[in-house]
């Protein structure tokens, strides 16, 4: 089968525009996204290391190719809809000046819009134990958006990264139940962090009165990590998978703008600064066991478990590169230090598939799903530890070779994520800490629904 160019080209903007849009609270665990998968998303993604149902194994395990026979092409997306807004009772704020009071000073509103995000995978049989496959889709991305009069707006305002991966993938069989998997992620990710800026211990009654001066930080970068999975067929009826990949660290270099700036000495009038930046992105390592067993002919049940490093983010960083900057000037020198020290986490699966009829099949799917966000929970990623409940089904025709998935699922917090965002989180950590300090416990919730077309030839 020959997969147009236009095609590809296509399915690359989608899924590069789409990404940019993902809320901030619907991440399986850090920036990372759930959903990926419509067939898998129906079971929580439970076993989706070693139930290779269609070309989403590329993603899910490439060891997984070698059971599928021919060319297979699967193709879809996923809407996200999250309510993420801060209780307007639960909101404090104080200034780098506790005397200037924050005015306006609103909640923010809801700061996650829905999304839509797109994926395509395609695998080819070689011969009877080399199969390949390449797939386009969205592993990382988080966006968020306060209303200008946002009382926490000397903290965050907008925050967004958008990451695309080409991931070409290679499997191999030795023909007695055991395969093995190998394949990379080609990641290109940009980011945009802005927020307003704080005057009001370094500056006058005049400078207060003029517009607030605003920070804008953008850069892009492009990465590799690596992934290998094994998958061993136990019987008929039972098989287990194994993944891992590497982690990886971007560094998002581009530029940082501040607008409004007041101009010493008398700060009647503003300015524009600039200069180089780079904003280092820590990318997880992770490793993902998944179950199957055929209980009966017609009930089928998955299990698997995910655990990544996510304790390498440590700090959201804006570091200068610029030796002719206008905001520090110093090669290396912070422009910003956000303090995160994120933890690892863990994410457990059970999902079931009721097999109705020969071609319609029924999905359920159950995940406990650990925020990495801990100690420092931001007004940028407000998170918690959330349930993951999914309902899915199946239609296939085994005779023609198509096949399509839809799942729903919601996402129910624990608790609401409570922010405690301390301005000496946000200046150079060589400097001594200030007064400043954002509080507010948000409110989260969120749903997602998925569609899949598979194809197989």
């Amino acid at each position: 089968m020959h997969m147009s160019s236009t095609l590809l080209a296509r399915a690359v903007r989608l899924a590069t525009l789409a990404a940019i849009t993902a809320p901030a609270t619907a991440l399986a665990g850090g920036f990372s996204l759930n959903e990926q998968s419509a067939s898998a998303m129906g079971t929580a993604n439970a076993g989706s290391a070693a139930n290779p149902e269609n070309a989403t194994t590329v993603l899910f395990n490439p060891a997984g190719m070698s059971q599928l026979s021919g060319t297979n092409l699967s193709f879809g997306a996923a809407v996200l809809d999250i309510d993420a807004e801060a209780k307007r009772d639960s909101i404090s704020v104080t200034r780098d000046n506790p005397a200037v009071p924050v005015q306006p000073a609103s909640n923010g509103g809801d700061i996650a819009d829905p999304a839509v995000l797109p994926n395509v995978y395609l695998t080819h049989e070689i011969n009877d134990q080399i199969d390949v496959g390449f797939g386009i889709h969205a592993p990382y991305g988080l966006a968020a958006d306060y209303d200008d009069d946002f009382a926490g707006r000397f903290f965050a305002d907008k925050t967004e990264l958008t990451a695309i991966a080409f991931t070409p993938s290679v499997a191999v069989s030795n023909g007695q139940g055991l395969s093995m998997g190998a394949g990379l992620n080609l990641i290109y990710a940009e980011g945009r962090l802005t927020r307003y800026q704080d005057l009001s211990s370094t500056a006058g009654p005049a400078a207060l009165a003029l517009p607030e001066p605003y920070a804008d930080i953008e850069g892009d970068d492009v990465g590799v990590t690596f992934r290998v999975g094994f998958l061993y067929e136990l019987s008929e009826r039972t098989q287990f998978g194994l993944t891992a990949q590497t982690g990886t660290e971007l560094k998002l270099k581009g530029d940082a703008e501040i607008s409004n700036v007041p101009v010493p000495p008398t700060f009647t009038s503003t300015t524009t600064l600039n200069e180089k930046v780079t904003v280092p992105l820590a990318i997880p390592e992770s490793v993902t066991f998944g179950a199957r067993h055929r209980l009966t002919d017609d009930v089928t049940v998955l299990a698997g478990a995910t655990y990544a490093r996510w304790g390498r983010f440590e700090e959201l960083d804006i570091i200068s590169r610029d030796p002719n900057g206008e905001v520090a000037g110093v090669p290396g020198a912070y422009i910003t230090h956000i303090t995160e020290k994120w933890k690892n986490t863990w994410q457990f699966n059970l999902g079931g598939i009721w097999q109705a009829t020969p071609a319609w099949a029924f999905k359920a799917g159950y995940a406990w799903d650990e925020s990495p966000v801990d100690q420092f929970v931001t007004a940028r990623i407000p998170s918690e530890d959330r349930h993951w409940l999914t309902l899915g089904t199946q239609w296939k025709d085994v005779q023609s070779g198509w096949a399509v998935d839809a799942a729903i699922g919601t996402l129910i917090f624990a608790d609401d994520a409570d922010v405690d965002d301390r301005y000496y989180t946000h200046q150079n950590p060589t400097q001594p800490s200030s007064p400043a300090n954002y509080q507010g416990a948000y409110e989260l919730s969120a749903w997602s629904a998925s569609v899949q077309v598979s194809k197989a030839f």
